[in-house]
């Protein structure tokens, strides 16, 4: 397991859903690429609503179902990896996308037990 402490990068890439890479949906394929070069973690966030730089809100209304909804994907790992992530954004995101950095501070980063472990172990 990789320790990941202290001052760190957290990138947020907020994409649409209905985003794709190569027949798949964007946020699995960026999700699958991050674990597959060893990045310590990403989380992936659908949100309910929301609009981005064409002005266009999509949202969860049954009045106005979107079928491209925001997604968040927040990954916090060290200065090495991000700059190999900035690479990878540039070759998988084709359409429109944000994406922000800011230093933050890990204060904890471990794995669960694994079942039936004892506590501590």
């Amino acid at each position: 397991m990789r320790v990941l402490d202290g001052e760190q990068t957290l990138v947020r890439i907020f994409i649409g859903e209905g985003d794709r890479w190569h027949h798949q949906s964007l946020h699995r394929a960026l999700l699958e690429r991050l674990r597959a070069e060893g990045f310590a973690g990403a989380t992936v966030m659908r949100g309910i609503a929301g609009f981005g730089a064409n002005s266009v809100i999509h949202t969860t209304s049954l009045v106005d179902l979107s079928a491209d909804l925001p997604v968040l994907i927040e990954v916090v790992d060290d200065a090495e990896h991000v700059q190999k992530l900035l690479p990878i954004l540039d070759q998988m995101i084709t359409g429109g996308a944000l994406v922000t950095m800011e230093k933050v501070r890990v204060l904890r980063y471990a794995s669960r037990p694994a079942a039936g472990a004892a506590p501590g172990a």
